[in-house]
């Protein structure tokens, strides 16, 4: 197995405006082999019982790139072609795995959550970042 050109980075990001909400995260960095699945893991705190949590990267070419999103009322998993979530509401834990990691997959990876106000029409929000 050929090894991934760089680490597979990840950071957390939070979004939002009125509702008390903060991302946490346990390791900064983790690596694989191309063809290796890999688990990034987030934790969460919220006090909405309706949100949305997102999985992003940025890539060394610098855009923001959305990977995959979650709806906390959603009875099931959101995956993604290689892209899947482990979303654990009561824990609030909301883990991404990467199947068959590629070179490409190498980047910094965001976690981030945005609360659901039901009656917007549209996504306003202002932005913090977390960093470690």
């Amino acid at each position: 197995l050929r090894s991934l050109r760089g680490p597979i980075l990840f950071s957390l990001f939070l979004a939002g405006s009125s509702m008390a909400q903060s991302i946490s995260q346990t390791k900064t960095a983790a690596s694989g082999l191309v063809g290796q699945t890999l688990t990034l893991p987030c934790t969460y705190s919220t006090s909405g019982s309706y949100y949305y949590l997102f999985w992003y990267k940025q890539p060394p070419t610098g855009e923001l790139i959305s990977v995959i999103t979650q709806y906390s009322g959603s009875p099931k998993n959101t995956i993604a072609g290689r892209f899947s979530v482990n979303f654990q509401k009561v824990k609030k834990s909301i883990s991404l795995t990467i199947r068959d990691l590629q070179p490409g997959d190498s980047a910094v990876y965001f976690c981030a959550i945005e609360e659901d106000h039901g009656e917007r029409t549209g996504r306003e929000s202002s932005t913090k970042t977390s960093e470690s």
